[in-house]
């Protein structure tokens, strides 16, 4: 039997898979690969866990958002209704305050009217005492004058008391 290359190098790879397997070096491949394999998977876990705390806080974020937005319109709304009370209560002071100056603006217009009546009115006493004064001393003596002079005395004494 002749022994040619082939041969010697088929049975060199038999005694080295053979003191492969004597050191053991398969069995620490796959506890190696196995530890690896373990990384990964707590690393993939840790990866699930922290995705669905994010998620948790995603959720809780938008919760607040809505309660912030609805409070938000809560405040829009209670300020819309507040500026209306203000605006209703300064158009009902401002038409008060209009009414007030019309109604006092009408009464001194009646006073001042009142007034000139009163000086229009002295005025032609004034006048017509005068010309009555001028016509009765034309026309009158003296006993009429004493007469005239006494009975307005009298007059004026029975108004006093």
């Amino acid at each position: 039997m002749a022994f040619d290359a082939t041969f010697f190098t088929l049975v060199a790879l038999i005694i080295f898979l053979a003191i492969l397997v004597y050191v053991k070096v398969p069995g620490m491949l796959a506890k190696s690969l196995d530890a690896r394999a373990d990384n990964i998977r707590q690393e993939l876990e840790e990866a699930k866990r922290l995705r669905e705390e994010a998620q948790a806080l995603l959720a809780e974020y938008q919760k607040k958002r809505k309660e912030a937005e609805a409070d938000a319109a809560e405040i829009v709304a209670a300020a819309e209704r507040e500026a209306a009370a203000l605006t209703e209560e300064a158009r009902q002071k401002t038409e008060e305050f209009v009414a007030r100056r019309n109604a006092l603006s009408e009464q001194k217009i009646k006073q001042a009217e009142a007034d000139a009546i009163g000086a229009v009115r002295a005025a032609a006493v004034d006048i017509a005492i005068a010309a009555a004064e001028k016509v009765i001393a034309s026309k009158a003596d003296k006993t009429t004058q004493n007469a005239l002079f006494k009975d307005g005395v009298a007059k004026v004494q029975s108004r006093l008391n």
